[in-house]
Parts: C-alpha cells; structure tokens; sequence
C-alpha cells in the first residue's frame, strides 16, 4: 500500500544530482532516495500502482489507494461572498509549499449540469477549462493559485450527480430498488469525490496527496444538505487521520458598539455540527485582526483550539492571505491533523512574499479601458482582470482599470444618459489602451465597434478577446471595406455582408456544452508578426476556447486585401484565429481566450511580451504619448518604432530570473528589489 510518492522529472543533464526528493513509503516501511547521481536522459520511473490517464469513466482507483488520500474540506457559514474560494485557493498553496501534491475540488449546489448557460451578472465569470469544462469561476482560482490543470470533472454540481443516478436507474443499475437521496444520491456524491481525487492535475504521475474541496453556499443551505451528509459519511470512511475541516465564517463589527461578535460563527458552528460535521479549524473573515479575546471566546463556544483559529483580515492584495495562513501556522494544524508532519517540509512562500510585497510598493500605474457588456459585476471578467494583473506585476506597473459600459458610447446613450455618455467617452480618450473582452447577445455592440474604430485611427494599443477579435473585423468592414451594413450573425441575421458567421458544428437548438470549447491548437501563419514574437517566436500555440461564432472564411481575402492580416488559423487552415493591423503599433485580436491560461509567475504572452539582449527587457503593450521608447529586439539588429513603454531592467534596481517555455509564457520570475532605488521609466 503506496503512501505518498513525490515523482521526479526525467533528468537530461550528463550525471545530474537529482534535484528533487523521491520517496516511498508503505506502512511499515520507509525508503529514501536524495542525493544520487544519474547518468544523462535517466527516467525517474514511478513508484506508484495508479495508472496514467486523464479520464474519469476509464479511471478506477483501488480501495486502498483511495483510503490513502487526505482530504481537506472548506465550508462558509453566516453569509455568502466570504472568500471560501480564496481560502481553498491559498490552503492549497501553503501544502504545495510544504512540498505535497495538491488537487482540488469545487462543489457547485446547484440544479445546473454546468456554468455555461449561467448568466455572468448573476454567477460572474464561466471559466473554461483545458478539456472544455465551462465550470465555477472558483476553479480558475486554483488553477492560479497552486498551478494545475483541472477537468471538468473537478467541479461538481447537484444536477451533475442527479443526472449520473437517473441514468443509471434507466439502465437498471440499482436492481429495482427505491432510488433516494440516501443512500444512492450520496453515495455518488462519495464515488465522485474519490475518483476525481485521484486524477493527476500536475503534469505528473499519480495522484495527489491532498485534495481540497470547497462546497459552495453556506451551512444551512437546503441545497447543500445531501453533500454535507455525503461529506459527513466520507470523513467517517476515509477515517479521522485523512480528513480535516476547515470553516471559514464572519466575524462582523457592529458600529455602533464597535465590538468583534463571535455569536453568528457560534450559530454557524452549532448548526455545522448538528449535521454530523465538526469543524477543526476556524477560518475567521474580518475587516481588522481578531483580538485575542475574540479567540478565546470562539475556541471556547465553538470546541476549536485557539491555535486552530485562524484570521483572514483584510488585505491590500489577495496574495498576502497564503501568507497570513503561513504566518497563523495554518499548515502545521492541518498537516497534524491529517498526520502528514513527517514527511512535510516547512512552506517555501519566497515567490509570494516577493509578489505581495511588489504589488504594494508599486507606483506607476497603467490606465487600461475594459469595454464589457457586463461591467456591472467585475467578476464577469475575472480572469481577464488577473491576466493584466500578472503582467503588470511583471512590468512594475499597477493596474487601473476603467470599466467602460459599452451601451454608454453609443449615439444613442447621448441623448438618453448625456452625462454617462460624456463620461464614457472621456475615460476612453484617457487610457493607455484599450481592451474588449468577450461577450453574447447584441446589446453594447454598437458601442464596442466605436472603441474599436477609435483604437485604431489613433493608434492606441488594443486587445479583443473573442467578441472583441469579431468586433475589430466588422468595425474594419464598415469603416476601411465601405460596407456599412456588415455585421455578425449573431447580431443581424438578415445583414447582407455577414463577416462574421454562426459555426456549421454548432447547434441552435440547444445551448449547454455546444460551443467550440477547450484548448485548441493555433498555427502562426508567417513568424514576422507581432503575436508570434510575443508566444516567443514559437510555431503554434495552444489556448482555450468558447465561442459558436467565427470569421467568414469567405470574406478574409478582401480583408488581407485592405490591411487586416490573419496571422493565426486553426490546424485545417479555415478558421480565424488571430488577427492583427501591420500599420498599427499594436492592433491584435484573437478568438481564444489568453487570459484562463495566465499564472502569477507566468503571465499570458499577450499581456507580457518579453525578450533578452543583455539584461531583460520587459514591454507592456501600451499608449505613452512622448514617452515612448524604442524597442530593440534581441533577434536583430535593427530597432523597431512601437508605441510601447519599455521598462528596461537595471542591474542594480531591479532583476529577473526567468526562462520561456514552448508557448512564450514564463517558466519562473522572482523579483529581486533594491528597496532604496526606483526603477525609472
């Protein structure tokens, strides 16, 4: 019986010490291997039993390997919105520290399959996964935060475990029994936990140590009953050594008394206990640290030692909470309580000290315009905002974003809402450059088409994801082809000159999972073009989709014919892919979505080009006015004029350690600041 296994990369390097630690262990056994050389193109091989694939129906754990895995499960009691995603996220950074594997998982109650069909004002952003998941904006957290790659499996929802007992009832899988919630509606539940926990999500061989789950919604919730019986049954299971909660809840301050009140937490608790599960550690949401009285009086209401309280305050940048939890011990009550101590190393959170210290210390800013359809509820757009996030920190800038409602630039808006019309159009004017994200549906459409027109006759840095890449085509239709009617499909099936047309494979008639979805394979069509020097002048790339419209194919060669260049296709050469203005200084579209694969250590290639020529030289494609520099690029010897703002990195302020992998992203950053110099612009 495998414990744990911590595998090792093939080495390529002529006799290489091997870098990491390999261990095995079984339960009367323990066997070191550390220090050891190799000779060159040596295999690690695996010493573990489970076998390599990344399908759930095919994958089959034995019992004991599932008995073997932790699992920590992250509950919200009081109010919704306290951050438990966050709190999941960052315990799943501090293990991964300590040098565990970590897995994650997001429990959704509610009746939807998937978030595809969810509405963004109501549910925020759908984020889509390498194998085209369309799940909870929470997944996207992890995939950052502890940096794996998730399926569509990692997300549970109640109408996903409804419809797997339906169908096996119609198959006549439980033998004429009475199907009910308990035992057959939770014993899926436990089935899935299980196997989607020992499914690889590091690029490794099998499966994780720790599996963090998050069940979604607050105790108490009519939803969530049948999961938390579900999860009260698995921790009997799996055993008390392999099981710890943690439940995050509110301690709020009344302003008129001025007093932290643990009395909501207590409710909380009491309720969480009554149906079978006990809390072992406290995560505490505050807008001020919790005062030691405070802890006191909770360790004694709620039966949870004051060491195990934990609190998460409020902070200036969301990556300063792994470190609150390092710094509270967290990792050392959990780590006890899932007997994991021995064979755990101490947190190595150098990365996030030096980002979360970056970000506070900045102080030259970059006005950037988000043009949305749902401004209204930033989430929406989540992880566009932490894309731009990643590469500002990588560039020393701090973002400002202005949210722009695109219904307010339109004409129409003037007469209507003068006062947001003019405001609209001002903060516009006032960005350094200009961003589209995607969208559905026609409203705002107009007002996006002007932006676009605007970016590009004032040569101002410009990005359309999705949406934005059909918008920038049909503005270029209008304004350079002369055809003032051409349009999308999917806003005016009636226009005679449909640039932009609905997919043959998709279907109207029903809209769940019908997309063109996932990661897909880009093919640049010519190296000299911007993107591709971006992605590290690599061949193709691969990025992540969710779209059911696409370019015209017919319409491209009248469109390269004026300027507009489709430098990025599919692998069948028809499909539009990326497209960019060779007059503009940066003028780029692209139908995927750069953003869901971006990573705080390896920003997305769009939003952070970069290159070497001596020292690094870091560019963040935006509008300087006078101050824009020339950029040299290391590949030549020439100069090219961009309207850029080259941050040049000195070798006496400022650092950076990094290496490209295959589609342009950075392997590893690390910041190393000079805290008595300021790097110039």
């Amino acid at each position: 019986m495998y414990k744990y296994a911590l595998l090792s990369k093939s080495l390529s390097a002529v006799r290489s010490p091997l870098a990491g630690l390999l261990r095995f262990e079984s339960i009367s056994t323990k066997i070191k291997l550390r220090n050891r050389s190799f000779p060159a193109r040596t295999s690690i091989q695996t010493l573990c039993l489970h076998t390599n694939t990344q399908n759930l129906s095919s994958y089959h754990p034995t019992q004991s390997q599932q008995r073997e895995m932790k699992y920590v499960l992250v509950t919200g009691g009081v109010v919704s919105g306290l951050g438990k995603g966050v709190t999941a996220s960052s315990i799943g950074v501090v293990l991964k520290a300590c040098g565990l594997r970590v897995t994650s998982i997001k429990i959704d109650p509610y009746l939807n399959t998937d978030a595809g069909t969810m509405s963004p004002f109501e549910h925020g952003e759908v984020f889509v996964l390498d194998d085209g998941g369309e799940v909870d904006l929470d997944l996207g957290n992890y995939e950052r935060f502890v940096d794996v790659t998730l399926t569509k499996d990692n997300n549970i929802t109640t109408g996903k475990i409804f419809q797997s007992v339906i169908e096996k009832e119609r198959r006549g899988d439980y033998l004429g029994k009475t199907v009910q919630v308990v035992p057959h509606i939770t014993d899926a539940i436990k089935d899935w936990i299980e196997s989607v926990s020992a499914i690889p999500v590091d690029g490794k061989d099998g499966p994780a140590d720790v599996c963090v789950i998050e069940l979604g919604g607050t105790v108490g919730d009519i939803e969530s009953m049948p999961f938390i019986e579900a999860l009260r049954q698995l921790s009997f299971s799996v055993g008390q050594d392999n099981f710890c909660l943690v439940h995050v809840s509110l301690i709020p301050v009344l302003g008129v008394v001025g007093e932290q009140k643990t009395k909501p937490t207590q409710h909380s608790v009491r309720e969480l206990r009554a149906l079978g599960l006990t809390p072992h550690l406290l995560a505490c949401r505050s807008a001020q640290p919790l005062l030691e009285n405070t802890k006191e009086k909770l360790s004694q209401f709620c039966h949870v030692p004051a060491a195990n309280i934990l609190n998460i305050h409020d902070v200036p940048n969301i990556w300063h909470v792994p470190l609150l939890l390092r710094n509270q011990n967290a990792h050392d009550a959990i780590l006890k309580q899932l007997n994991l101590l021995s064979i755990a190393m101490p947190p190595a959170l150098q990365d996030w000290t030096m980002m979360a210290e970056t970000y506070d210390n900045l102080t030259n800013s970059v006005r950037i315009a988000m043009v949305g359809k749902y401004v209204g509820l930033t989430d929406s757009y989540l992880s566009v905002v932490k894309a731009l996030l990643h590469a500002c920190i990588a560039c020393s800038l701090k973002p400002s974003i202005d949210w722009i409602a695109a219904s307010d630039l339109e004409e129409d808006s003037a007469k209507s809402t003068p006062e947001a019309h003019a405001a609209a159009w001002e903060t516009l004017k006032n960005a350094s450059c200009i961003l589209i994200p995607g969208g559905f549906g026609d409203r705002g459409v107009r007002g996006m088409i002007l932006a676009a027109k605007y970016a590009r006759e004032n040569n101002i840095p410009y990005l359309g994801i999705c949406l934005g890449m059909q918008i920038a085509v049909i503005e270029f239709a209008r304004s350079v082809l002369g055809l003032e009617r051409a349009d999308s499909n999917e806003f005016d099936t009636n226009t005679p000159d449909p640039v932009v047309i609905f997919m043959p494979e998709g279907s109207r008639t029903h809209m769940g999972s019908t997309m063109r979805l996932g990661s897909r394979r880009t093919l640049f069509q010519t190296p000299d073009c911007i993107t591709a020097k971006l992605y590290g002048n690599t061949q193709y790339v691969e990025e992540r989709h969710r779209h059911r419209y696409e370019v015209n194919p017919e319409v491209i060669e009248v469109l390269e014919g004026k300027g507009l260049k489709f430098v990025g296709k599919d692998e069948t050469g028809k499909r539009m892919e990326i497209l960019e203005l060779p007059t503009h200084p940066f003028y780029v579209g692209v139908q995927f979505h750069p953003e869901f694969k971006s990573r705080p250590r390896r920003p997305s290639a769009l939003f952070l080009a970069s290159r070497r020529k001596g020292y690094p030289y870091l560019v963040y494609a935006y509008r300087t006015g006078d101050l824009a520099n020339r950029y040299e690029d290391a590949s030549s010897s020439h100069s090219t004029s961009f309207s850029f703002c080259c941050l040049k990195a000195k070798a006496n302020s400022f650092s950076l350690v990094w290496d490209l992998i295959e589609d342009g992203r950075l392997v590893q950053f690390q910041f190393i600041l000079n805290k008595k110099a300021v790097v110039g612009m």
